[in-house]
């Protein structure tokens, strides 16, 4: 065989294109994973901080309207363009115009930081999410990356931010690629994003952080009732989830008709809050709230602990304050599930696992994630519960999350069919609209 016919065979291997793509990813996404686990680290460590200090200094809370004056003004005055958040990285996905901003990424990181210290309730996988977007985005210019290489990058800027916050890698690259469309997964970016997520997770593990370990006791025996139990309880954490996320935007859109100077938004929501803390006499329903979610696996809570929860959350981002939704999802779920012992015969910390990632589930609309994150986080064994609540969830949560720029690509019904490709945003306008007219 000559030379001529040894380089036409070779040409016509698929498998050798494909090495040379896998070759210009790994040294892309180990440069995303590094970089953003090594700030999700810092950010993980800063979060501790701020929360030991502020349960040491109960007295800080009252500056809460001096926190989130500090945060409307810093983004006012140097964050309109990343002001989005999440949203951003799903609009700049779906329809590339330029690059994202990296002030978004120290903007997010400190507002969340000032949030946490001053006793706002909120989480961290926004943060999370943002940073690995804003930092992986800067690797589209750097490298010249064409428009669909840009929305593998910002794909993998996703995963590594959850991954590396969370400890859960597989979790991570499978929210980044489910997130984005409404019913579907992009499987062109599952080797980038899973990359992306282990190696942003290696280097967080590389600065000593740990992260919270949850544990169910007892998996319930696999039969058809308790199958059904599962699915009652998969419907309730999917209607928890639809509450949450409207009472989210039902807030952000009060404080943005009544309240017109974007600065004093989290000052008055600031104000409120601080008023209310101290008027209930608990810390328990600000803040991340691991503990509550730790005690919801084996001791009984209050039967409206994920009622507060859900108040205070939507209260604290609509209000303009910054973090993320999923930890707080992870206290509603769990919190509930802690209370669905008293008509639902599944062992208690089977119902907060089911909870905990089902909640998360139907607010954010990616139950294979959430089905996966269950796995990493409690075992296989109490996977087929945990998927059956997951899915059921996201059903029954309806055409509603807290991301309002998610596009549908899959409708959850036949209902919606004429929907496909619409966002979030649009329906719900729509259906305001329509009460508005009737």
């Amino acid at each position: 065989m000559n030379n001529k016919k040894i380089k036409q065979f070779l040409l016509s291997l698929e498998q050798i294109p494909t090495l040379l793509y896998l070759f210009k990813w790994i040294f892309i996404c180990l440069l995303i994973g590094s970089i953003v686990g090594s700030i999700s680290a810092f950010f993980l460590l800063s979060l501790d901080w701020a929360t030991n200090w502020r349960e040491a200094h109960l007295w800080i809370i009252w500056l809460l309207p001096i926190g989130g004056l500090i945060i409307g003004y810093s983004y006012y005055l140097y964050g309109d363009s990343v002001v989005k958040g999440n949203n951003l990285l799903l609009e700049e996905f779906h329809s590339p115009k330029k690059i994202i901003p990296f002030r978004m990424a120290p903007l997010v990181l400190f507002g969340t930081i000032v949030t946490h210290l001053f006793g706002g309730s909120a989480g961290r996988e926004g943060t999370a999410v943002q940073v690995g977007g804003a930092v992986a985005d800067r690797f589209t210019k750097l490298f010249k990356l064409s428009d669909s290489d840009r929305r593998i990058v910002l794909i993998a800027g996703i995963s590594a931010g959850f991954a590396s916050v969370f400890g859960t890698p597989l979790a991570g690259g499978i929210f980044a690629l489910e997130v984005l469309v409404l019913g579907r997964i992009r499987l062109g970016a599952i080797v980038p994003s899973f990359m992306a997520a282990v190696f942003a997770d290696y280097f967080c593990e590389i600065w000593n952080v740990n992260h919270t370990h949850y544990h169910i006791d007892t998996v319930a025996e696999m039969t058809p009732v308790n199958l059904l139990w599962t699915l009652l309880a998969g419907i309730i954490f999917g209607l928890v989830a639809m509450l949450f996320s409207k009472s989210t935007h039902f807030w952000s859109n009060l404080f943005k008709k009544h309240v017109k100077f974007p600065p004093l938004r989290p000052f008055i929501g600031g104000a409120i809050l601080a008023v209310s803390i101290y008027a209930i006499g608990t810390t328990k329903y600000i803040g991340l709230g691991i503990p509550t979610i730790v005690d919801a696996f084996n001791v009984n809570l209050n039967s409206y602990d994920f009622l507060l929860k859900i108040l205070f959350t939507s209260f604290t981002l609509g209000a303009g304050f910054k973090g993320g939704e999923v930890t707080p999802l992870f206290y509603i779920g769990a919190a509930l599930g802690n209370v669905l012992i008293w008509f639902i015969p599944l062992p208690m910390g089977l119902l907060a696992g089911m909870g905990f990632v089902a909640v998360f589930a139907g607010a954010t609309n990616t139950p294979i994630a959430c089905t996966v994150m269950g796995i990493e986080l409690f075992g296989i064994e109490a996977g087929v519960f945990i998927a059956l609540a997951c899915s059921t969830a996201y059903l029954f949560s309806g055409h509603s999350g807290v991301y309002s720029s998610q596009i549908i690509g899959s409708p959850k019904n036949a209902f919606y069919d004429k929907e496909k490709g619409v966002h979030l945003s649009d329906i719900e306008e729509g259906r305001k609209n329509n009460k508005d007219r009737n």
